[in-house]
């Protein structure tokens, strides 16, 4: 379960999307369900994607994906506690709570890149020591990402996220389609990197619920 907030190929993005949106799928026909829905965590118009208050219509879109994927990530952690987002499947596996560091660091990178126009890698140095190790992933962040409450992660998704969401107001549709032709898997338009936003957790969300499995009862 090694990652990286590195761009990944066309072919990896391509083959995740599909794997992401199957993901999806699955979760809202559990939510279909009455017996199964969890009530919404965030926003009382959760599962109706549309018009959102101080966003572009197309933006719109994007941020009710955003906030849809968040609620359901978070549906799947909130009640774990330390020795559980510690949780190591083997010596090559990602804990819990360093995949919800990593998206954390993936968002912030995104942020950095499109929204404040930085060429890829070119962090803070503040930014840089608190997500680096996060966004790599690795043997560094299972030594180092650990011993940690599941408030210390969640502080952190929603702190990135409040900026994300302020900084996208005051962004339009023609910047959301604007296309950077140099980028490493081909033109993508900035709806595609945040889309890519999106679909990473709801990889990582499958990778939670099968270690959420793995775990010893």
């Amino acid at each position: 379960m090694e990652n990286s907030s590195k761009p990944q190929s066309r072919r990896d993005f391509i083959r995740n999307s599909s794997l992401a949106a199957l993901g999806a799928g699955g979760a809202a026909m559990l939510a279909s369900s009455p017996m199964l829905a969890t009530p919404p965590l965030q926003t009382p118009q959760l599962h109706v994607f549309g018009p959102r208050p101080g966003y572009t219509p197309i933006m719109s879109h994007l941020v009710s994906m955003m906030d849809w994927m968040r609620d359901t990530i978070i549906l799947s952690v909130r009640k774990l506690n330390v020795e559980q987002l510690d949780y190591l499947l083997d010596d090559q596996a990602n804990t819990i709570g360093a995949m919800l560091y990593h998206l954390a660091a993936t968002e912030r990178f995104y942020q950095l890149h499109t929204l404040e126009g930085r060429d890829w890698g070119d962090w803070p140095t503040a930014d840089a020591e608190e997500f680096s190790t996060a966004s790599g992933l690795g043997d560094k962040a299972r030594a180092e990402i650990k011993g940690n409450p599941i408030e210390f992660y969640l502080d952190k998704l929603a702190s990135v996220r409040e900026q994300s969401l302020q900084m996208l107001k005051d962004r339009d549709d023609e910047w959301l389609m604007a296309v950077d032709e140099d980028w490493y898997w081909g033109p993508t338009n900035n709806y595609c990197k945040w889309f890519h936003v999106v679909e990473h957790e709801s990889n990582h969300n499958g990778q939670v619920k099968l270690i959420r499995g793995r775990m010893p009862k």
